[in-house]
């Protein structure tokens, strides 16, 4: 499920880690963040600097760790930029630390995997002990994690910790996720308080709970969801009205009713903030009793639900909307291929007896939604159209086979995205009634893209003879124009990375900015409260509206509102971040099988130590470093975005296609490591003919030629829907954070 600005497993340039730098009033001082290379020096991002990054030799680091937000004095310009020492550390961002713990006599430390965090870390007197006393101490060569308890202060100074938990035997799998889950303070158990008070509810909705409720049981309000859905929370309808209009209820599941403030359930959702999906299981947001049973929209049960009954014109424009408190039964669970196909859309799904009962008023929805689509795009919404890793794994043994680009079957697609226009309907509805009532509540914003970060795309667009004028992405019309201008670009892969890269991150705030990539001036999320904690938010302001309850303005309520939207933008990015280095360490593990194969792929992202390539399939990135892209040195240009040979001038750029060899693979890193073959470039081209179906897997077999590829990640602006996976079905689907 998607994701954010990423730092190279191997390098400390070419990728940003995010704003939030600044010029100091001193212009020679700046603030940012430090990438620490494992040979020890460091480069300081800014976010008012991008692409500008301070060098900072190693006995000018002072005491910062990789990825402290930190001060750097500049102290003049050289062959890498400007350089610099630090002078202070702002913030400490390394709290856990995951490694292999060692042990000589009555010494211990750790030996952190991440080879940019400085180690050892060392293991004082009570190194037999883990955090909760349970004298867990493990052997040497035990997989670990350990609290940091002292932060160096000189360049030659090790951090000091404390073990918080020893793990086993490093490299499998079950160790590996643990470490990060562990390291990252996320916890698959929810606390005895919060799991006995979902209990508590018990099996069923007692029919005490639905007095003062309206009945929407007449209403067939089937959940539509992909084939391996873990989450029921959202059911639809859509009726013509006799006017020539619509009538869509867009129903979702009451979780409000059930975690409420003050309750051990409400302090633990609110400190998870969203689900995290793996590739074989998820760690819901919720205690089971309520995600999966009273919570969840299952057929021919009464559940809780909050609905947006919401009229529309002919032409799909919104005249009139109801809030409800309400109690439905859902007349059906269908999924994406069921619909596709009982509406013609698809030939490959089993037929499902219940769309097929339902297709009229399948039918009526689809046609909505393509009103919707229709005018969401006239508007300038954006639409990136990016591929997704699904992981498929051994059901036997749990490892990975494959790791492949999600199905994108046309009919399959059309079914989705009637679902996802109606949710972003009834998203956009709830927002704007609350912001007419002036409801405070916590709202999806996504301010415009900084212009800075769009040089570097623009540059990329001059070398590809795409026009691109830096003032139009002032305007989402424009933008989206852009994004239509490339679609059937070569590049266009690589062209729709590149400019969701530019965007900032979607987050939440109580301050209704608007969300750019929407192009919507008042946007929420009200559709998802199973697996994200702003919805449920969002479910307590719609209760007050349709109670006529009196609203809390004070500072006190706005205060605690803006600091649960500040906790769900961490708990997001940190779920997005879980998510992808657990999807990373399964590409690691099934590639361990393939050191010597050859494959075709796309060069996607340029770092300071190489280029990354993302094979055609399976569907994984690999880092092909400069040493090993042929005979002569190859150095990336000053944007970033060509890797040039010194000697003949021959240039690699972002798009390009490339042949790698596979020749080795570091699990701790979750990185894959390649060599470029030169010429015999047919292996590359054909692949590439093979992918213009999106589907066509590339066998590491016979001879290879020349590929390129760009390293993807997830959208800050994407869809709102997001598909929630059971287990052996990969990361939940990125498409869908918007």
């Amino acid at each position: 499920m998607a994701r954010r600005p990423e730092v190279d497993k191997e390098s400390a340039r070419g990728k940003q880690r995010g704003a939030g730098g600044k010029e100091h009033a001193d212009s020679k001082r700046r603030e940012g963040y430090v990438t620490i290379h494992p040979r020890g020096f460091g480069f300081v991002a800014s976010g008012e600097n991008t692409g500008d990054d301070v060098f900072v030799p190693k006995e000018g680091l002072m005491g910062a760790m990789h990825g402290d937000k930190v001060v750097v004095a500049i102290s003049g310009r050289g062959p890498r930029g400007p350089e610099g020492n630090i002078v202070a550390v702002v913030e400490r961002t390394v709290v856990r630390v995951a490694g292999t713990l060692r042990r000589r006599g009555k010494s211990a430390w750790l030996e952190p995997d991440d080879a940019r965090v400085r180690g050892p870390i060392v293991l004082r007197g009570d190194a037999d002990l883990t955090a909760d006393g349970s004298g867990n101490s493990g052997q040497d060569g035990d997989a670990a994690v350990v609290a940091v308890t002292r932060y160096p202060d000189f360049p030659e100074e090790n951090a000091e910790g404390k073990l918080v938990a020893v793990l086993g035997k490093p490299g499998e799998i079950r160790v590996e996720v643990a470490k990060v889950l562990v390291a990252r303070q996320i916890a698959e158990v929810h606390s005895p308080e919060a799991f006995a008070e979902a209990e508590a509810f018990g099996a069923s909705v007692p029919a005490a709970m639905l007095e003062g409720r309206e009945d929407l049981t007449h209403i067939p309000l089937p959940t539509i969801d992909p084939e391996d859905a873990r989450d029921h929370d959202d059911a639809v309808w859509v009726e013509r009205t006799d006017g020539g209009g619509y009538r869509a209820y867009v129903a979702i599941a009451d979780v409000s009713a059930y975690v409420t403030p003050g309750t051990h359930l409400d302090a633990e959702a609110k400190a998870r903030g969203c689900s995290v999906y793996l590739p074989d299981r998820a760690i819901p947001m919720l205690p089971r009793p309520l995600s999966s049973n009273l919570c969840s929209l299952l057929p021919d049960v009464i559940r809780l639900c909050l609905c947006a009954d919401i009229t529309l014109d002919a032409g799909g424009g919104v005249v009139g909307a109801r809030l409800i408190r309400g109690f439905m039964k859902s007349r059906a669970k269908l999924t994406y291929g069921g619909v596709a196909r009982a509406l013609g859309f698809t030939e490959t799904p089993a037929r499902e007896p219940k769309a097929d009962e339902m297709v009229d008023g399948l039918r009526v929805a689809y046609e909505l939604s393509r009103l919707l689509r229709g005018k969401r795009m006239k508007r300038g919404a954006l639409d990136f159209d990016l591929p997704e890793a699904k992981v498929v794994l051994d059901p036997e043994t749990g490892t990975p086979t494959d790791v492949q680009r999600r199905d994108k079957d046309p009919g399959t697609k059309k079914a989705y995205q009637l679902i996802e226009e109606l949710m972003l309907l009834g998203n956009e509805v709830v927002a704007r009634e609350l912001v007419a009532r002036e409801i405070p509540t916590i709202f999806r914003i996504h301010a415009p893209p900084d212009e800075k970060k769009l040089t570097r795309f623009a540059a990329l667009t001059e070398q590809l003879g795409i026009p691109f004028d830096v003032e139009l992405t002032k305007d989402p019309k424009a933008m989206a124009g852009l994004l239509k201008s490339f679609a059937d670009h070569p590049s266009a892969d690589v062209l729709n990375m590149l400019l969701l890269r530019s965007m900032k991150q979607a987050t939440y705030d109580v301050g209704n900015v608007g969300h750019f990539g929407l192009a919507s001036k008042a946007y929420l999320h009200f559709t998802s409260p199973i697996r994200r904690y702003p919805d449920i938010a969002a479910h307590r302001a719609v209760h007050g509206v349709v109670l006529k309850e009196r609203v809390g303005r004070s500072q006190d309520d706005i205060g605690k509102l803006a600091d649960a939207a500040l906790a769900a933008s961490v708990a997001e990015r940190k779920a997005m971040e879980v998510e992808r280095e657990v999807v990373d360490l399964y590409r690691a593990v099934l590639m361990q099988t393939r050191v010597g194969q050859r494959f075709a792929g796309t060069v996607t992202a340029m770092v300071g130590s190489g280029i990354f390539v993302a094979l055609d399939a399976p569907f994984v990135d690999v880092l092909v470093r400069f040493e090993d892209c042929g005979a002569e040195r190859f150095e990336l240009d000053d944007e970033g975005l060509r890797a040039i040979a010194k000697r003949s001038g021959e240039a690699i750029q972002l798009g390009d296609r490339m042949t790698v060899d596979v020749i080795d693979v570091s699990i701790f890193r979750r990185a894959v490591y390649g060599k470029r073959v030169v010429g015999d470039e047919d292996f590359a081209s054909k692949a590439r003919e093979g992918r213009r179906g999106r589907a066509v897997q590339v066998r590491a077999v016979g001879k290879t030629k020349k590929v390129k590829g760009l390293r993807l990640e997830s959208s800050h602006a994407g869809g709102d829907r997001g598909s929630r996976k059971k287990p052996g079905q990969g990361k939940k689907k990125k498409m869908g954070r918007r």
